[in-house]
C-alpha cells in the first residue's frame, strides 16, 4: 500500500506541478507514494464557490470558513480505509517541523492530510474539531500553507521505500543524526583554482568516511551551534575527531597557560573527581580500562608519598594529572616484542588523567614533554608508557608525539578487564 498524502488547497494544479515532477513523480509513477491536491472550493455550499468572509470582531482580511474545509476532509478520510491518518494545519503557531518530526510522521502514520490555510487563517472551530497538530516551518509567515505542505510532503515521503534509491541517501544528509552533512564534490577535480580535497582522490574508503565525519562536526559546530549543544556524542571515534577539532582550533597564543608542581595530599579531592570523570570518558568510549576501582586512593597516596605525582592547574584549577617515575618497573620486564632501549635507565609515565575542561587544550602534550624533560635530567634515555589498545586520544596523543610502539605488555589484572596493554618508548638522551 502506497504512502498517501492529501494536501487540501485552493492551488492544486499550482502544486501537482511541483510534486509531479523529479523523484516524487517518479516515485509515484511507481506506486510508492500518492500525493493527492484536493481544491478546497469544489466543497462549497454556494454558486460563488465562496471560501472565505469577514472575521467577527472586525479586523484587515478574510478568513476560510470551516464549512468547506469540514466537507473537503470528510470527503478524503471517506476513502482512507484502514490507514493510521493524521490531519496537520501548517500555520506559523504550529511546532517548528523538523528531520525528526518527519520521521515520526513516517513511522506512526501512512496518511497524511495536510490543510493549507489562506489569507488569515482559517476558522478556530475548524482547528478545534477536526486537526490532529499543527506544524509551522519556522518562526515567520507565508501567504499560505501550500509552500510549507509541500516542503513536508517532500520530506517525508523521500523516507518512503522506493522513493530514493538507497537508505543511505537520506540517512547521511543534515539533521538525521542531529548533525549537517559533509561538503560534496564532483568533477572537474579543479574549478576556478580550487581543488577537490585530496583525501577524496584516495580511493581509502576508510579515510574519506573519517574526513566527512570531522566535516560533519565541524559544520555543525560552526554554523550550527545551537543544534551542537543538543549533540550527545558517546561514539568514541567522535569523541576523538571532537578533540582534534578543539585542538586544532587552539592556536599557541590562545592555549591555556598550565602550571604544575608535586602533588599533594591536600590536592587528593580533585585528583580523585579527574580520575572518576577519567573513568566514565574511557566506558563511554567502550574502553574497559578504570572500570573497577582503579587507580585508587591508595595508588594515588604513593604517588605523593614518592613525589611521583604532578599536578598540573590552570588559574588555580586542577585541569591534568600524571604519575612521573625514575624507577625500575617489574611489567615492563617482558614484553611482546621489544624496547627501543634493552637498560634500565628509563623513566615511566602512569595514569594520566586529564579534566573534562582541558581536554583538546594540549595539557597532554605537558605531561609528556614534563616527563622527558625530568627524564633527561634525571640520566634516563627514554621514556616508556602503555595504555589500553583502545584507549583512542592517548594513542593518538602518543603517534603526535613521536613514541613508537615496542609492543604489548600484560598487566596483572584481576577484575576480568582485558590486561593486555600496548607498550610504547621515545628516547629523549643520545
Amino acid at each position: 500500500m502506497a504512502y498517501r498524502i492529501d494536501i487540501m488547497t485552493l492551488f492544486p494544479d499550482s502544486m501537482r506541478g511541483v510534486l509531479g515532477e523529479s523523484i516524487l513523480g517518479r516515485a509515484a509513477k511507481k506506486g510508492a507514494i500518492e500525493i493527492n491536491c484536493v481544491q478546497i472550493r469544489d466543497y462549497t455550499e454556494n454558486k460563488q464557490m465562496q471560501v472565505d468572509d469577514y472575521p467577527y470582531g472586525g479586523g484587515w482580511g478574510l478568513i476560510m470558513m470551516a464549512q468547506p474545509l469540514k466537507s473537503c476532509l470528510e470527503d478524503i478520510m471517506s476513502t482512507a480505509g484502514g490507514r493510521r491518518s493524521r490531519v496537520i494545519y501548517l500555520s506559523p503557531q504550529g511546532k517548528t517541523f523538523t528531520q525528526a518530526e518527519a520521521r515520526r510522521l513516517k513511522q506512526d502514520y501512512d496518511h497524511l492530510v495536510l490543510v493549507c490555510g489562506h489569507y488569515e487563517g482559517v476558522d478556530e472551530r475548524l482547528i478545534e474539531a477536526c486537526v490532529d497538530e499543527t506544524l509551522s516551518l519556522g518562526d515567520f509567515v507565508l501567504t499560505g500553507g501550500e509552500i510549507a505542505a509541500m516542503a513536508v510532503a517532500d520530506c517525508v515521503c523521500r523516507m518512503v521505500p522506493g522513493v530514493l534509491a538507497d537508505e543511505a541517501c537520506f540517512t547521511g544528509e543534515s539533521h538525521w543524526d542531529g548533525l549537517l552533512e559533509y561538503p560534496q564534490y564532483t568533477r572537474p577535480e579543479v574549478w576556478e583554482g580550487r581543488a577537490v580535497p585530496e583525501v577524496l582522490l584516495t580511493g581509502d574508503h576508510g579515510k574519506v568516511t573519517a574526513w566527512r565525519r570531522r566535516k560533519q562536526l565541524e559544520r555543525t559546530l560552526d554554523r550550527r551551534p545551537d543544534m551542537f549543544e543538543r549533540l550527545e556524542l558517546t561514539d568514541k571515534t567522535d569523541l576523538r575527531l571532537l578533540e582534534e577539532i578543539r585542538a586544532e582550533r587552539s592556536p599557541e597564543a590562545q592555549r591555556p597557560v598550565f602550571d604544575f608542581r608535586r602533588a599533594e595530599p591536600e590536592d587528593m579531592d580533585n585528583i580523585l573527581e579527574m580520575a572518576a570523570d577519567a573513568s566514565e570518558y574511557l566506558r563511554f568510549q567502550g574502553v574497559d580500562q578504570w572500570q573497577n576501582g582503579y587507580p585508587s586512593r591508595e595508588a594515588f597516596a604513593r604517588d605523593i608519598s614518592l613525589g611521583q605525582g604532578w599536578l598540573f592547574t590552570c588559574g588555580g584549577k586542577a585541569a591534568a594529572y600524571a604519575a612521573l617515575s625514575m624507577a625500575h618497573e617489574d611489567t615492563y620486564d617482558t614484553i611482546d616484542g621489544a624496547w627501543l632501549t634493552d637498560m634500565d635507565g628509563y623513566a615511566a609515565v602512569h595514569r594520566v588523567m586529564i579534566a573534562a575542561d582541558y581536554r583538546g587544550t594540549g595539557v597532554g602534550r605537558e605531561i609528556f614533554s614534563l616527563a622527558e624533560d625530568l627524564a633527561a635530567g634525571n640520566g634516563r634515555v627514554s621514556v616508556r608508557v602503555d595504555t589500553h589498545r583502545e584507549n583512542g586520544p592517548m594513542l593518538g596523543l602518543l603517534a603526535k608525539l613521536g613514541y613508537r610502539r615496542c609492543g604489548v605488555i600484560r598487566l596483572v589484572a584481576s577484575d576480568g578487564n582485558d590486561p593486555h596493554r600496548d607498550a610504547f618508548e621515545k628516547i629523549v638522551l643520545e
